[in-house]
């Protein structure tokens, strides 16, 4: 770890500080780390080497120098889909391995039959790789070490309960989700027992592991269905089979609900998606239990899981107005980024000092406040380099619309910029995300994978 990322990462230990820090005094070490991770990295991960040599930087002078050198979001889903419908699992690690810093292509993939497998022989070797949940059809497929994850879960300790700080385990915990699998709501279900759970004092909703090929296969289904390749046959299997797990989701999440209204009297921290915390809600009504009964030393987040799923437009007041007085959990948070972003009393995303912030025009090509002197609000494309990857590169381009307040001081009083709260997405479900950088990044990790 070099210096001056270290010194910025270890910053989150003390989060008032990290949170209330100007931004001209960061400014230096921030641009210092960058300089000090790409001298790391560029000689490590091919494509990166390749954006490099096409933009001609050999080292980061200014912010602007890192936008030429950021992955579309796309790259990390960029691999052929014949790849997993074929098996050829070692063409797959080959692809891997354009985007990661250590060498994945001798992890031993003999004998695996899906994707859960390779995961489970890459997880075996050392190589925690997060998977997305694959809405498009793909899954996205990025490479962690243990000491990512370290990093990660003090940054989840520091920050998840922010501004109020709570670091004992004192709490119920309950998460909406799955507790085992390679995904980063899983991994923070985890760092949720570890920091906040009493001892035997854990509950998550779905009880089976999570498993990526079953979560591709049907984004897969779902996408044939939609563009008409699907057969009935297979539309009458799917749909059955979703209606079974529907049958036995439903009765689980009666249970579940029960066992968070008996605890409400107690300090609980619930961890969930839109959907099921409703849910709760409604058996709350059945039950007769009012608002405003859950103990003022709870942590209530929700977020996220909207997909597709009809919700009342009222949704988020519904829940609110249910959990009553109790502290709020609210993060910019996602799989390809370490650092979460904590929101503050007034509502603003304040951001960790080991992260970049480089906020893009619609495609990802200019960086919007260049010279870092604005004072006001400006959207754009939201894009970043997290200091904190030692197993990838963390410059990335995402598909995120977002406005950033430059002024030098947030409405809560700490310091600025800060994220408003009116993050949306630049293609809605089942439109293309124009990045410009995209396709040249998919073509040459294609025709690295087909040497």
């Amino acid at each position: 770890m070099t210096p001056n990322r270290k010194k910025l990462l270890d910053m989150i230990v003390d989060p008032d500080t990290a949170y209330n820090t100007d931004e001209a005094a960061l400014a230096p070490t921030r641009l210092a780390a960058a300089q000090e991770l790409f001298a790391e990295r560029v000689n490590q991960i091919p494509l990166l080497k390749r954006m490099a040599d096409e933009a001609g930087i050999t080292s980061i002078e200014k912010f602007a120098d890192l936008v030429p050198l950021l992955f579309a979001h796309t790259a990390y889903k960029s691999y052929p889909a014949s790849l997993v419908d074929k098996g050829r699992w070692d063409g797959l690690l080959k692809w891997l391995n354009t985007l990661s810093v250590p060498d994945v292509t001798q992890v031993d993939v003999s004998g695996v039959n899906d994707l859960d497998e390779w995961l489970d022989r890459l997880w075996a070797a050392g190589f925690h790789v997060m998977a997305t949940s694959g809405s498009s059809g793909k899954c996205s497929f990025l490479t962690h070490t243990p000491v990512d994850q370290e990093l990660k879960r003090r940054h989840f300790k520091y920050t998840m309960a922010w501004p109020d700080q709570v670091l004992d385990n004192n709490h119920a915990v309950f998460w909406t989700g799955q507790l085992e699998g390679p995904n980063s709501a899983c991994e923070s279900a985890q760092f949720a027992v570890k920091d906040w759970a009493r001892p035997g004092e854990f509950y998550h909703l779905a009880k089976e592991p999570l498993k990526i090929s079953e979560v591709s296969k049907m984004a897969t289904m779902r996408k044939r269905m939609a563009d008409g390749s699907a057969s009935p046959e297979e539309i009458m299997a799917f749909e059955d089979d979703v209606a079974k797990k529907a049958k036995r989701g439903q009765e689980e999440s009666i249970e579940f609900a029960d066992k968070v209204l008996d605890s409400r009297h107690e300090p609980v921290y619930l961890m969930g998606f839109w959907g099921p915390v409703l849910a709760i809600v409604a058996r709350a009504k059945e039950r007769g239990i009012g608002p405003g009964e859950f103990h003022p030393d709870s942590l209530i987040g929700v977020g996220g899981g909207v997909k597709g799923i009809p919700l009342p437009e009222d949704y988020k007041e519904q829940v609110a107005e249910f959990f009553g007085d109790v502290k709020r959990i609210n993060t910019y948070a996602m799989t390809e980024m370490t650092q979460a972003m904590p929101n503050c009393e007034v509502g603003n995303y304040h951001i960790p000092p080991a992260l970049v912030v480089l906020l893009l025009d619609d495609l990802g090509e200019n960086l919007l406040n260049p010279e870092g002197d604005y004072e006001g609000e400006i959207t754009g494309r939201f894009g970043f380099l997290d200091l904190a990857y030692e197993g990838r590169w963390g410059g990335l381009i995402t598909g995120d619309k977002v406005t950033i307040d430059f002024s030098s001081k947030c409405g809560c009083g700490r310091a600025g910029p800060v994220l408003k709260d009116t993050i949306t997405r630049f293609a809605q479900a089942g439109e293309e995300d124009k990045v410009s950088c995209a396709g040249t990044i998919d073509s040459y990790i294609r025709g690295r994978v087909d040497e």
